[in-house]
């Protein structure tokens, strides 16, 4: 099942994707192969990885958001969190290391 994340100013919400919207994605990926057959497995893995990864910052954005518009510092465990994010993709060369990345748990 592939999930979306939608950001709100009242939060965010993961929903599973209809069965036409992953149908949609699918052709898009497809396409997307088709026009770049130069791509490799690896920049395949690391550009879903991206992908999940980006949406669980963009969740955190919140968070992040609101701690500022109140004038108060962002929590160090989010803070933490979202570096965690950002380093994921760091010294991975091969798909079965992207494969086996752990996220790291939302506080």
């Amino acid at each position: 099942m592939i999930t979306k994340t939608i950001v709100t100013r009242s939060g965010t919400q993961i929903v599973n994707l209809t069965a036409e919207e992953e149908e949609t994605r699918r052709q898009e990926q497809e396409a997307w192969l088709a026009a770049n057959p130069s791509k490799t497995e690896l920049e395949i893995a690391m550009s879903n990885l991206r992908i999940k990864r980006n949406e669980l910052l963009a969740e955190s954005d919140y968070i992040v958001t609101m701690n500022l518009e109140a004038g108060t510092e962002i929590p160090a465990n989010w803070s933490t969190y979202r570096q965690n994010l950002r380093d994921l993709t760091e010294e991975l060369t091969t798909v079965e290391q992207v494969n086996t990345v752990v996220f790291p748990t939302k506080p």
